[in-house]
């Protein structure tokens, strides 16, 4: 799709359809009939309207419990502690399901082809210079597409600010990035793994999925908040859930920037937070993992642009700075759930 989309006939009657099927009340098919269109929107109205159709369509999805997990990973049992990695020859469905059952993760290396690396890194890079220019009251056509917070999200001005703070932006603030992303999820194949490993389709969340851009200055105004930061994002995402997070790594991470540390073995249970030597209620000190974990090793690997980490809520990790690493580091940090168990607001929620 060009800026003048609606100049094609194909197009025209393509967006007709979608029109029909909201109109109809069937907001899932017309989400799905809006991705369809050929080519990349290029309008900020059509991205728009697609990450509005995103969260106006996981209403519809349904909220019955599928019976997990499946019998094909039912006997999947943990594994000794130690990294997992493939290749993206290697990994699958079964490959996903068996890295964070047995092993709490899986990091598949070089997944993100290059060119779609630069892609992505790029929609990061015109986020953040888009909410600089609409916070100092510069902001221009241009900067709509990258810079149009979804409203009406349930305690989301806090959440915002700390996100800020922690050098990133929401994914669903800037739809032409939410677009860029989902295409290159959808190009992998990554979202229909995520589906057969749920049993169902998947959806986002709009607080927990992040673009990161951390730079020389923000690491060193915020590298306090990072030096103790073990956490499971199960301490926020509720019992019950079932997850998924796809960590991208669009630069290298973990020797000249900020890379990730992470207990490298299958738990299934929340550590004690906020107890001696943990910086807040939901962070675990080390003095805890030292006492729940004895002997288990931590894993800090070195990521190279277009290596993905997959883990779910009950893996322990944290960003892993120090104080030599003087390079940007950039990732996206993009959270799937399966709906049915879904225990968040509605309105906090995209279809993918």
């Amino acid at each position: 799709m060009s800026e003048r989309c609606g100049d094609d006939p194909a197009t025209r009657a393509a967006l007709a359809r979608v029109d029909a099927l909201e109109e109809q009340g069937d907001l899932v098919a017309a989400l799905d009939a809006l991705v369809q269109v050929d080519g990349p929107p290029q309008s900020a109205t059509l991205e728009r309207r697609l990450v509005r159709l995103r969260r106006a369509a996981f209403s519809q999805l349904g909220s019955a419990s599928v019976p997990w997990p499946p019998d094909t990973f039912s006997t999947v049992e943990p594994a000794p502690p130690g990294g997992f990695e493939v290749t993206p020859a290697e990994f699958d469905t079964e490959t996903l399901a068996t890295g964070i059952l047995r092993h709490g993760h899986v990091l598949v290396r070089g997944l993100v082809p290059p060119e779609r690396v630069a892609r992505l890194r790029d929609a990061v890079d015109r986020t953040f210079d888009a909410h600089y220019e609409v916070a100092r009251g510069a902001a221009t056509p241009q900067t709509q597409s990258w810079c149009d917070p979804l409203e009406d999200v349930p305690d989301i001005a806090a959440h915002r600010f700390m996100v800020r703070a922690a050098a990133g932006i929401l994914t669903a603030d800037s739809p032409r990035a939410l677009f860029e992303l989902l295409e290159t999820i959808r190009a992998l194949g990554i979202d229909r793994m995520i589906a057969e490993y749920f049993g169902e389709r998947p959806a986002l969340s709009v607080k927990k999925c992040t673009l990161r851009r951390l730079r020389l200055l923000d690491w060193r105004v915020y590298w306090k908040l990072f030096l103790s930061n073990w956490h499971q994002d199960g301490s926020f995402l509720g019992p019950g859930i079932r997850t998924v997070n796809a960590w991208f790594a669009l630069s290298h991470c973990g020797r000249h920037a900020p890379g990730m540390q992470l207990v490298p073995a299958r738990l299934d249970r929340l550590l004690a937070a906020g107890e001696r030597g943990a910086i807040f209620d939901w962070t675990v000190s080390r003095r805890t993992i030292a006492r729940a974990l004895p002997g288990i090793p931590i894993w800090e690997p070195e990521f190279e642009p277009g290596d993905v980490l997959f883990f779910d809520h009950w893996c322990l990790h944290r960003t892993a700075p120090k104080l030599w690493q003087w390079r940007s580091r950039y990732a996206i940090e993009t959270w799937f759930f399966a709906p049915s168990v879904y225990a968040d607001d509605p309105r906090t929620a995209l279809v993918v």
